[in-house]
C-alpha cells in the first residue's frame, strides 16, 4: 500500500504488469456518476458538458455503430476538465477517485 494525493491509501499494483484487482471500468462509472452531480444540472449547464454528454449517451456499442466509446475511455480523454470541475465545487471525494483511475487506468 502507498498514500497518493491527498492522504488516500492506493494498493501498489504495478498496471503495467497486470490489470488484475484494478476495476477501471468499476471505478470510471463512479466518477461518471459523480459528475452527472453537477453535469446534469441545469444550473451548471454549458456546451462543452452537453457535447460531453452525448459522447456519454454513445457509450453503447449499439448507439455507435459498434463501436465501444465507454465511461474510462471518457474519463481519460477529459480527465483535465473533469478534475477542474470537481475542483470548482470542492469535491475532495470525487478528486480522490478521479486520481485513482488516473494512477490505475489512465
Amino acid at each position: 500500500m502507498s498514500t497518493g494525493m491527498n492522504g488516500v491509501t492506493l494498493a501498489k499494483t504495478d498496471r503495467y504488469v497486470t490489470f488484475k484487482g484494478i476495476d477501471g471500468d468499476g471505478n470510471a462509472q463512479l466518477v461518471v456518476a459523480m459528475l452527472r452531480r453537477y453535469i446534469d444540472d441545469p444550473a451548471f449547464a454549458n456546451p462543452f458538458w452537453d457535447k460531453f454528454k452525448e459522447k456519454l449517451a454513445m457509450a453503447a456499442p449499439e448507439a455507435n455503430n459498434g463501436r465501444l466509446l465507454d465511461e474510462l475511455f471518457l474519463v481519460h480523454s477529459y480527465i483535465n476538465n473533469i478534475r477542474e470541475l470537481f475542483e470548482e465545487h470542492d469535491d475532495q471525494e470525487a478528486l480522490d477517485l478521479l486520481h485513482q483511475v488516473e494512477l490505475e487506468s489512465c
